[in-house]
């Protein structure tokens, strides 16, 4: 009886995972200007959310900085950050003028990384394109018999006392 219940319920598992494939039909155009209207309302809170954030963080700034320099503390300048794309089609990415895609690999175009990151001045252990550090182990470590406390072996043995 327990085994016809497991079958009875596999089967109806089994049913309705393969109902769960069918695709979905195409969204009408109504759902497709929603769905647009909706991306754009985003993009203009995000946009504004982002604005806010630049002018709080300002704020708290400028009143650190002029705390500081009231208590003796040495201020230096401000950086300046460059400024953000005017609009939000230009921070999508979407070929505006001055903007790259991030179309492949590294956030490069096409994927293609430029000449100066592809041929890099830094040495690397780890890619074999620099000589190993003199702190790394030369061989692995040897084994003691249990038992017996190990020594400390200062500098490399010496082959003619052997």
């Amino acid at each position: 009886m327990k085994i016809r219940y497991t079958a009875t319920a596999t089967a109806l598992l089994m049913a309705a995972a393969g109902m769960s494939g069918a695709a979905l039909p195409p969204p009408t155009p109504a759902q497709q200007q929603a769905a647009a209207a909706k991306k754009e309302k985003e993009a203009a809170q995000a946009a504004k959310d982002k604005e806010s954030l630049a002018a709080s963080m300002d704020a708290v700034s400028a009143r650190w900085r002029a705390r500081a320099a009231s208590q003796g503390w040495k201020v230096h300048a401000p950086v300046a950050i460059a400024a953000a794309a005017a609009s939000p089609a230009a921070a999508s990415g979407s070929g505006a003028a001055g903007i790259v895609t991030a179309a492949g690999a590294g956030g490069q175009q096409s994927g293609q990384l430029p000449a100066s990151v592809a041929n890099p001045i830094v040495k690397s252990e780890k890619f074999g394109t620099a000589p190993p550090s003199e702190d790394v182990k030369a061989g692995p470590t040897k084994t003691v018999p249990h038992g017996v406390a190990p020594t400390v072996q200062k500098g490399s043995p010496d082959a003619s006392k052997k």
